[in-house]
């Protein structure tokens, strides 16, 4: 069956570079050496090794070969307008440039490029000749029409007295710059996008190198204006000497601050992999500086508040002329207010095209089924052109019987045309309960997480597994996984998110999840927790002091999950319930867990840069803990007996500057896979005997104190990595043997 991918704004190129060149002037000299260096590198290129070419016309294989070739290459030579076969083939070469998105680079090998452009010398002479024996002025006109377009597209100019070789090997390089940028994940079925990539794209109207556009796409969520955002960027990225585009600022800039998108703005557009800005008021003239001799193509995602524009695409003099900007936003007056003139709302789905997108989810086919077009009609009534509704709905009913599509419809008809939240919950209703469970979890707090810190997560907190659920999310158009994180789209999140609000309207400590910061603040604040809470996460934007009542927690008798990140607690909780299995609180205030606290559920502890010392807990029992992090713990000075934590497969204690000692039990913890102690100056003492036979990997740089390793028993066949560089170990112990695979730092 055929795919809808295969159109141009997706178009997968036959040949990397197409030369169109004069035999007789190039062949054998500076076309076979081009022809050979480009093979050399692995770019797939088109010469035409006819010698003779007969007639005007071009044959359909050398057609469909420009037509084909993501670059073309034409080389000027002095007698390149004298063959009508060179020619015709130019005038083709430039209809793709317009239609196809073809990168088209001339080189003027031994003219000048004002000959070309203005049809002078050789170039003159030759189309006179054209003009005594060809009647057809059209054609003619034609011919001199492309010569101009095409001497005013950026190129190479080659001057006798130069070496080739060095001409060519600049060739290569951009060539080989622009073939191996990766193309954007667009979708699985992109019916309609076309249409509106070229609209968007007149309003970029990227063939002015003059100037510098911003350009504005909106519309409500769910509509697809990341879809087309991505669509265009593969349509006319080649046309750019640096690409950049961000994603999700509106989450980003919440979870990482402006000053982490500029620096990966930076990064992309020149390279700068370790700057640090600091703030973002000194990030604005550096993006400026920087950026103000370069044309860029930007892409600024999902943008919602005004300081983001002003502090990431602040003007139109921060970038090089040529250079466009493309923002997506749900907010028209946002792109008003930043003096975007130019902007695109992106329209709902036609009938027709609407149809088509609904038939291959349904179907996998353009064509619906003909014993199910009324039905289907009635699906793309209730859809109301919104493309994430037809590929849920129409998912759904894949492989579904008639009978089963007339009852699935008869409940989507009850559903009002306006709510789209209710559109989308019917795909959440038909799922089963743990299912749902995990839906919410990824709804409410895991979305752009990894997929392998989701399944962590999730497993160590609901206590089962959650890969066949998330698989079951995905065939269900619920999430997507891209490029090993996890996707949901907005309207999906606010969907599982408003069933979890719908619990408990007025009452936010009556819910199962919390993660609005306010409303946790205030359930803290004012002790009105409950047990139908299982899983907390606050972020705060800023590292903020936090008013609480100690007490906040003991109601909770069904938290699963708590984690704390960028808030200040001047007292730790009175009580933790015994129902916890994953505690991740940053700068946790408190030297040690509550006292009567049951940690046998816990399965991750998780108090980086903490007050933690274990102070009351000096042997830990935490028989179900597989991992513990306390790095940046500054008064941690030793770790106890962990003989009672027999699962941990996971201690971080990076940058703990005040350890001295690990007792010697960690030396048999036999489910230990990692240990590192990276920057622990004040390290002196290990066990003294190590028998880790699950140990993979064990760091210990700069650990300057560290005088020695300790005694390895047994054989050690899973260790892949020792680092003990800038450590103060000067000799290994003899038994260091024992480690079968190992890499060793130093």
């Amino acid at each position: 069956m055929a795919n809808p991918t295969s159109s141009s704004f997706a178009y997968q190129w036959t040949y990397d570079v197409f030369l169109s060149f004069r035999g007789e002037d190039t062949r054998t000299g500076f076309i076979g050496n081009l022809f050979n260096a480009l093979r050399q590198k692995g770019i797939h290129t088109f010469m035409d090794d006819q010698e003779l070419r007969k007639g005007e016309e071009i044959t359909p294989s050398l057609s469909n070969a420009i037509q084909e070739s993501r670059i073309a290459i034409v080389i000027f030579s002095e007698n390149y307008a004298s063959s009508t076969f060179c020619l015709q083939e130019l005038v083709q070469i430039m209809e793709c440039l317009n239609h196809k998105g073809k990168l088209v680079w001339p080189v003027f090998y031994k003219v000048d490029p004002s000959d070309v452009r203005h049809q002078k010398g050789s170039y003159a002479e030759a189309l006179a000749k054209h003009e005594t024996r060809i009647s057809d002025k059209d054609k003619l006109k034609a011919w001199r029409s492309v010569f101009e377009a095409a001497a005013n597209l950026s190129g190479w100019h080659f001057k006798e007295g130069r070496y080739e070789y060095e001409f060519i090997e600049k060739i290569i390089q951009e060539v080989s710059k622009r073939i191996n940028r990766s193309p954007l994940y667009i979708a699985n079925y992109p019916v309609g996008i076309e249409s509106r990539v070229q609209k968007v794209k007149s309003l970029l109207d990227v063939k002015s190198n003059n100037a510098v556009h911003m350009v504005g796409i909106y519309g409500i969520g769910g509509i697809g204006k990341t879809t087309l955002a991505c669509a265009v960027y593969n349509f006319i990225a080649d046309q750019f000497e640096d690409l950049c585009f961000l994603a999700n600022i509106s989450k980003k800039s919440v979870e990482h601050d402006l000053v982490h998108l500029q620096e990966t703005l930076l990064c992309d557009l020149v390279g700068e992999k370790h700057i640090n800005l600091g703030n973002v008021r000194k990030g604005i003239p550096i993006i400026k500086s920087r950026l103000c001799k370069k044309k860029i193509l930007l892409i600024l995602d999902d943008v919602d508040k005004l300081m983001q524009l002003e502090v990431l695409a602040g003007g139109l003099d921060w970038f090089g002329s040529g250079s466009r900007i493309i923002i997506t936003t749900r907010n028209r007056h946002l792109l008003h207010s930043h003096g975007v003139k130019r902007t695109y709302e992106v329209e709902g789905l036609n009938h027709e095209e609407a149809l088509e997108l609904f038939s291959w989810n349904a179907f996998r086919s353009k064509q619906v089924n003909p014993g199910y077009l009324y039905i289907s009609k009635r699906v793309i009534q209730h859809s109301n052109g919104l493309p994430l509704s037809l590929e849920i709905i129409g998912s759904d009913l894949y492989g579904k019987t008639e009978l089963e599509w007339k009852s699935a419809l008869d409940t989507y008809e009850r559903i009002p045309h306006e709510d789209i939240q209710k559109i989308l919950k019917v795909s959440y209703d038909g799922l089963k309960e743990f299912e749902k469970e995990i839906f919410l979890d990824i709804a409410c707090f895991f979305k752009g997480y990894t997929v392998s810190y989701v399944i962590n997560m999730l497993y160590s907190g609901r206590g089962y597994a959650p890969d066949y659920a998330i698989q079951v999310l995905i065939d269900k158009c619920l999430i997507k996984i891209d490029q090993c994180y996890v996707k949901m789209h907005d309207l999906i999140k606010d969907m599982g998110r408003e069933i979890v609000r719908l619990e408990s309207p007025s009452k936010p400590g009556e819910r199962s999840r919390l993660w609005l910061s306010k409303e946790i603040l205030r359930v803290f604040k004012e002790n009105k927790g409950s047990d139908k809470t299982e899983i907390i996460m606050l972020h705060l934007v800023k590292d903020k002091e936090v008013q609480w009542n100690v007490s906040a927690l003991e109601k909770m008798e069904n938290l699963k999950i708590l984690v704390v990140e960028n808030a200040r607690f001047s007292r730790g909780p009175s009580a933790l319930p015994k129902s916890l299995r994953v505690l991740k609180w940053c700068a946790y205030p408190e030297s040690s867990l509550p006292a009567d606290f049951d940690p046998k559920k816990l399965v991750i502890l998780d108090l980086p840069t903490s007050s933690f010392t274990f102070n009351n807990q000096l042997n830990m029992k935490f028989k179900s803990l597989m991992e513990l992090n306390l790095s940046g713990c500054k008064l941690l000075k030793e770790i106890p007996d962990m003989s009672g934590t027999p699962n941990l497969k996971k201690l971080y204690l990076d940058h703990c500057r005040n350890l001295v000692q690990v007792h010697d039990s960690v030396g048999f913890l036999d489910k230990l896979e990692f240990l590192t102690m990276d920057n622990c100056t004040s390290l002196k003492i290990l066990p003294r005997d190590m028998n880790l036979t699950s140990l993979k990997l064990m760091y210990l740089s700069n650990c300057t104190s560290l005088a020695s390793l300790p005694e390895i028993l047994g054989k050690m066949k899973n260790m892949w990595e020792l680092n003990w560089s800038g450590s103060g170990i000067s000799c290994l112990p003899f038994s260091i043997g024992n480690l079968v695979v190992f890499l060793c730092a130093k």
